[in-house]
C-alpha cells in the first residue's frame, strides 16, 4: 500500500473501533495503531464484556395500579407476572407523563468478542482510501487485495470474514526473506516473531532505524541530509526491514541548482540529497526494503538510473536558459489555466492588478513595481522543459532562472517562493514579496474556481480549494498581514468581471464560510479549545490576522476569575435581546442612577477597548471589558429592563444592544462553554 493509504487507514481503524466500542458501553484502555506497506495492525486493551445496563420498564399509571386502600390492582399484578418480577421488586418511577408503576432491571453486558465478531467486518469494509480496486469477481473495495487476517482476542481466534477472508492465528515475515507461516498467540509474540523474520512493525521503530544508519554512513563525510520531512515519512512506511544505502554520482552534476539535483535524486527513486553546510555533495542516500546488500547491487541499480536522470535535469537545464523568460512568457496565451478562467496570460495579468492592490494596502508601494515584473514571470516556467520533467520544480525553476537572467533577488526569491505553501506542514514564502504574489495567485484560483460553480465537497477538491485558503491564512497568519479580506475579495472579483457565472455576493459570501471553516481548522490543528475557536471567528473574519490574536486572547484569559463571570452577564444579555428589533440610544431618557452609571462606563470603555482592538491587542482590550461587568450587575439588580413605559424600554434596550455590539467586537461570547453557566 502507497504510505498515503497507510496513514489513513490507521487513522480510521484507531477512530471507528473506539466509535464501536464506546457505542457498546466497553471499557478502552490503550489503543494502538502500527502499520506497514503490507500490514494494518490495531492493538487493544478492551474490558472482557459491556458494562452492566439498567433497564427501565414502565408499567400502568399509579392510578390505575394501587387500589383506594394501597394493595396492588390485577393490573400491576398482570405486570408483575409479565415480567417475571416480584412484588418487592416494583416501584413508583417518574416520567413527563406522571407517575408510572415499573421496574428497574439490570442487564447483563455481553462478552468483548461477541461484539467484535459481529463488528470487525463491517469495520474493515468501511475504510476508504484516495484510490480503491476490487479483485476477482468479488464487488469487495480496499486499497490492494486482502492476503490474511489475523486477529486474536486473549490469544484466541476471533472468526471472521472480510472481503472474501477469514481471520486466521497466523501471519508471514518479510515478503522476499521468510514468505512462511508463523503461528503466534499473543501481540508481543507476533512483533518479536516478525522482527526475527525481518519485519519491524512500529513505523516509529523503523524510522528511528533509518535515521541511525543514515547517521553513521555519514559520519565519515561529516556531512548531512538535505531536510525532507515528507520523504523520511513516506520511506517509513514504504519498507518493513529498512537498509541505508550510500550512493555517489559524477562531481560534473554538481554545476547543476541544488533544487534541480535533490528532486531528480527524489522523483522517481526517493532518494536523499546529501549536503554540507548548504552545498551538495556528490553523493546520495536511499532506503531498501532489505537487511543486506553484499554485491552492492542496490546501490549500483540506483547510481545507473540516477546518472541517467541527472544527464535528463543537465539538458534541460542548458536548453531552457537559451530562451529568455520574457520571451518565453509570450507562450502562456497557449496555456489554458481553466477552461472557463482562460489561458496563464489572462491569469497573469490579473496577478498584476492584484499585487499592485495589496502593495499598497500593504504600505510596500515602492516593491510595487517588482512585484509586478514577479507577477509577469511566475507562470513561465510551466513552458519550460525542466518543469515538464519535474512538475515539483514550478515556481523554483523560474525563480532559478531569474536569478541566472540577473533579475533582481526581490524578484527571484518572490517568483521562486509563490507556490509556498504547498501545505499546512510547508514553510510559508520568508519574503513579503513572495508572500504577496503567492496570496494573489492562491486566490486568484480560489475566487475564479468558486465564482464558475465549482465547490469542495467531502473528501473532494480536484481543485485545491481548501489548500489554497489554509496557504492564504496561514501567509497572513504568520506574516501578521493586516487588511481587509471583505475588500481584497472585492478585488480580486473586480478584476475577474463577467467571467464568473455565480452572483457576486454569492460567491463573496461562499469565500467566508469557506475562509472560516479553514481558520478553524488551522486552530484546532494548533490545540486551542473548540468553544474559544467558535467565540474568535463568530466575531468576524474580515482581518484575518485579528482572528489569529482573538483567540490567542481568549486562550490566555481563559483561566481568569474574571473570564466566567463576563461569559455569563453576556449570555444574559444576549438572552434579553433575543428577538428584539434594533433600537437607538437617546441620552435624555438615561435616568436612573445604576443606569447612568453603566451608560457612562460603557462610553468610556467602548473608547478604550475599540482604540485596542484597532492595534490589535485584544488581550489588553480583554482586560479592559472585564470593568463593565459590575456595571452591569448593578444594572440588573436595581433597573427594570422590560419597563411599562415603551419608550424607556425601548431606551434599555438599545442600551443593551449597544454593550452586545461591543462585545461582540472582542468575540462572540454565547460560544463559550463555561462550567456554572449554560
Amino acid at each position: 500500500m502507497p504510505s498515503s493509504h497507510i496513514k489513513t487507514a490507521l487513522v480510521q481503524l484507531r477512530e471507528k473501533f473506539e466509535e464501536e466500542l464506546r457505542e457498546n458501553n466497553i471499557d478502552v484502555g490503550k489503543i494502538k495503531t502500527l502499520g506497514t506497506c503490507r500490514r494494518l495492525v490495531i492493538l487493544g486493551h478492551f474490558s472482557p464484556q459491556q458494562k452492566d445496563r439498567e433497564q427501565v420498564v414502565v408499567g400502568p399509571p399509579k392510578h390505575v395500579a394501587y387500589s383506594k386502600d394501597g394493595s396492588f390492582t390485577p393490573a400491576a399484578k398482570g405486570f408483575a407476572k409479565s415480567q417475571g418480577a416480584s412484588f418487592s421488586q416494583l416501584e413508583l418511577i417518574e416520567t413527563k407523563k406522571g407517575e408510572y408503576l415499573g421496574l428497574k432491571k439490570i442487564e447483563a453486558g455481553k462478552p468483548t468478542i461477541d461484539i467484535l465478531q459481529k463488528s470487525l467486518s463491517q469495520i474493515i469494509s468501511s475504510l476508504t482510501f484516495p484510490k480503491m480496486m476490487r479483485w476477482g469477481k468479488s464487488t469487495f473495495k480496499f486499497s490492494r487485495p486482502i492476503r490474511n487476517i489475523l486477529c486474536l482476542f486473549d490469544g484466541k481466534i476471533l472468526s471472521f470474514t472480510s472481503g472474501g477472508v477469514t481471520s486466521t492465528n497466523f501471519t508471514t515475515g518479510h515478503k522476499i526473506y521468510f514468505p512462511q507461516k508463523i503461528i503466534v498467540k499473543s501481540f508481543s509474540e507476533y512483533e518479536s516473531l516478525l522482527k526475527k523474520k525481518k519485519v519491524i512493525v512500529s513505523q516509529d521503530e523503523r524510522r528511528e532505524k533509518i535515521l541511525n544508519q543514515i547517521e553513521r554512513k555519514l559520519a565519515p563525510l561529516e556531512a548531512q541530509l538535505l531536510p525532507d520531512k515528507q520523504l523520511l515519512e513516506q520511506l517509513s512506511y514504504d519498507v518493513e526491514q529498512p537498509y541505508v544505502f550510500l550512493g555517489k554520482f559524477p562531481e560534473e552534476y554538481l554545476k547543476l541548482p541544488l533544487e534541480v539535483l535533490s528532486t531528480a535524486m527524489k522523483e522517481g527513486q526517493n532518494l536523499f540529497s546529501v549536503v554540507k553546510g548548504k552545498k551538495q555533495l556528490a553523493y546520495f542516500v536511499g532506503v531498501a526494503d532489505a537487511f543486506k546488500d553484499a554485491k552492492g547491487l542496490i546501490r549500483k541499480g540506483n547510481e545507473r538510473v540516477l546518472i541517467a536522470r541527472l544527464e535528463d535535469a543537465r539538458f534541460f537545464w542548458e536548453q531552457d536558459r537559451k530562451i529568455k523568460l520574457k520571451k518565453r512568457a509570450k507562450g502562456l496565451d497557449r496555456i489554458i489555466f481553466q477552461e472557463e478562467l482562460g489561458t496563464y496570460e489572462d491569469k497573469v495579468l490579473r496577478l498584476k492588478k492584484i499585487v499592485t492592490y495589496l502593495a499598497r494596502k500593504l504600505d510596500v508601494e515602492n516593491e510595487k513595481r517588482q512585484l509586478i515584473q514577479a507577477a509577469e514571470l511566475c507562470k513561465v516556467d510551466l513552458l519550460t522543459e525542466m518543469v515538464r520533467e519535474f512538475s515539483s520544480l514550478q515556481g523554483r525553476a523560474g525563480g532559478l532562472y531569474a536569478r541566472e537572467e540577473g533579475y533582481p533577488s526581490s524578484i527571484c526569491k518572490a517568483v521562486y517562493e509563490h507556490y509556498q505553501p504547498v501545505s499546512l506542514d510547508d514553510e510559508s514564502p520568508p519574503t513579503l514579496a513572495g508572500a504577496i504574489l503567492s496570496i494573489s495567485d492562491k486566490l486568484d484560483s480560489t475566487v475564479g474556481t468558486i465564482g464558475i460553480g465549482i465547490q469542495a465537497t467531502g473528501s473532494k477538491d480536484p481543485f485545491g480549494l481548501r489548500r489554497n485558503a489554509q496557504g492564504i491564512c496561514k501567509i497572513i497568519l504568520g506574516k501578521k498581514l493586516s487588511l481587509s479580506f471583505s475588500r481584497l475579495l472585492d478585488k480580486v472579483l473586480g478584476v475577474y468581471g463577467e467571467k464568473l457565472k455565480i452572483p457576486v455576493e454569492e460567491v463573496k459570501n461562499y469565500c467566508f464560510g469557506f475562509f472560516s471553516d479553514r481558520l478553524q481548522y488551522i486552530f484546532e490543528r494548533q490545540g486551542y479549545r473548540y468553544d474559544l475557536i467558535k467565540a474568535a471567528l463568530g466575531a468576524g473574519i474580515d482581518n484575518i490576522y485579528y482572528s489569529g490574536l482573538r483567540i490567542k486572547a481568549l486562550d490566555s484569559l481563559k483561566e481568569s476569575p474574571k473570564f466566567g463571570p463576563l461569559i455569563l452577564i453576556s449570555k444574559r444579555v444576549n438572552n434579553i435581546l433575543r428577538n428584539q428589533p434594533l433600537y437607538r440610544i437617546n441620552p435624555e431618557l438615561v435616568r436612573e442612577k445604576e443606569e447612568r452609571e453603566l451608560y457612562t462606563t460603557l462610553l468610556i470603555i467602548k473608547e478604550n477597548v475599540l482604540s485596542l482592538i484597532s492595534k490589535g491587542d485584544f488581550s489588553q482590550a480583554q482586560r479592559i471589558l472585564f470593568r463593565i461587568r459590575s456595571s452591569i450587575d448593578n444594572f440588573f439588580d436595581h433597573v427594570l429592563v422590560m419597563d411599562e413605559n415603551p419608550r424607556i424600554r425601548r431606551n434599555r434596550l438599545a442600551l443593551l444592544q449597544e454593550i452586545s455590539k461591543l462585545f461582540l467586537r472582542m468575540a462572540d461570547y454565547s460560544q463559550v462553554v463555561f462550567e456554572g453557566g449554560k
